[in-house]
């Protein structure tokens, strides 16, 4: 038998292939229950790679996820979302996927196993001391992903490790910090883009909200940094400055435009009663959390 919890048959769903859709349906949801407790046993360790990733950020480090097939695609997915979401430079939060960009549409052969690919992937990017890597790997026995994490160490950066099956000594000895959910054997075996990809979602999106919340992305559980990329975050950021400073919508709009489009300086300048240079002055003393600038809360939810 597979050591490997992820590549192991299912009892439960062995006969999927007799049901109905309904009955799919049914299988795959009882399955995808056990997701989120899976992700819960991993509280604290998940808790100490997003105060390790605040750190990085404050001491102008970047992070990058590392991974293979569906594990490298969520990672990539995680990475791009946090620009629009936080305002984030591009280069703050980066994926990394064995096989370059061609892997993120088609499988590319032996990509995982590829060692050497992996240092020269990680070089490519300059990761250094100071930054942090996180290896994804839903079998927990990845070889790309064992090499990127030994090579991010063997330079100084920081380490963690994503995985939903027991990894072997030599991945664990690479991660600083192990984060395991197990969630089991999957639906329809060895398919790790079922429950081990939820898991892996869930936990990539901890890492990264937890450490913009730490950084002061949000007034509350309001999203203050996002950036007016397209219409609906436009109006978006409006909702938010009229929600927060009580001005109509159209008053609002103004004070945004004053702000350059930036939420969290129009909120500023406005309970402050300044203009955007020295909101933002305030802001860059506050270390960019609102909380510590603004003598208000958010106002409550109704």
């Amino acid at each position: 038998m597979d050591s490997r919890v992820t590549e192991r048959r299912n009892p439960r769903t062995q006969e999927i292939d007799l049901a109905e859709p309904a009955g799919i349906v049914d299988l795959m949801l009882a399955e995808d229950r056990e997701v989120p407790r899976a992700v819960a046993t991993q509280r604290e360790a998940i808790a100490r790679a997003i105060a390790m990733a605040e750190s990085t950020f404050r001491g102008g480090g970047r992070l990058f996820y590392v991974g293979a097939g569906t594990s490298g695609r969520l990672g990539v997915l995680d990475a791009s979302e946090c620009p629009p979401t936080f305002g984030t430079d591009p280069s703050m939060v980066q994926g990394i996927i064995a096989g370059g960009v061609a892997a993120l549409t088609s499988a590319q052969e032996g990509a995982e196993d590829d060692q050497e690919q992996a240092r020269a992937d990680l070089a490519a990017r300059g990761v250094r001391a100071g930054d942090m890597v996180v290896g994804i790997a839903a079998s927990g026995t990845t070889p790309y992903v064992r090499v990127a994490m030994e090579h991010a160490r063997s330079v100084g950066a920081r380490t963690a490790l994503v995985a939903c099956s027991p990894p072997p000594a030599d991945m664990l000895a690479a991660a600083e910090i192990p984060i395991v959910a197990v969630t089991g054997p999957e639906v329809v075996t060895g398919s790790t883009r079922l429950k081990a990809g939820t898991a892996t979602k869930l936990i990539l999106n901890m890492i990264t909200t937890g450490a913009m919340v730490r950084l002061g992305k949000t007034y509350g559980n309001l999203m203050v940094d996002l950036r007016a990329t397209n219409v609906k975050l436009a109006d978006r950021s409006e909702r938010i400055v009229a929600e927060v400073t009580g001005l109509p919508r159209d008053e609002a709009k103004v004070l945004l435009g004053a702000a350059g489009g930036r939420v969290k300086l129009a909120i500023t300048m406005h309970a402050l009663g300044v203009d955007a240079a020295e909101a933002q002055r305030r802001l860059d003393a506050g270390g960019g959390v609102i909380r510590r600038v603004v003598p208000m809360p958010p106002p409550a939810v109704q």
